[in-house]
C-alpha cells in the first residue's frame, strides 16, 4: 500500500507501508492492504505506520481526513505535531 500524509503546509510522509492505525471520530481504526474505499473523519491522537521492513513510524495530528481506495491512502492531517 501506498500512504501520503500531507498538511496544509508540506507532505509528512510519502512511502509504501504494511499497515496504518489513525485516530478516527468514533475509536481508532487500522488500515491494511485491500481495505474497502472509506473517507473518514479523524481526531487528535496518533497515527502510526507499519512501514514494509515492519518498523513503526508514529506522528501525532490534531486532526483531519482520511481516504482509502485502491490500496492507496490520503491523510490530510490539519497539523503534525
Amino acid at each position: 500500500m501506498k500512504i501520503e500524509i500531507i498538511t496544509p503546509d508540506n507532505r509528512v510522509y510519502s512511502g509504501e507501508i504494511r499497515s496504518v492505525r489513525v485516530p478516527g471520530r468514533k475509536g481508532s481504526f487500522q488500515v491494511l492492504k485491500d481495505h474497502a474505499p472509506i473517507i473518514s473523519t479523524l481526531d487528535r491522537g496518533p497515527v502510526i505506520i507499519s512501514d514494509d521492513q515492519g518498523n513503526e513510524v508514529r506522528y501525532e495530528i490534531t486532526g483531519g481526513v482520511i481516504e482509502v481506495k485502491r490500496n492507496r491512502i490520503i491523510l490530510l492531517a490539519d497539523t503534525v505535531l
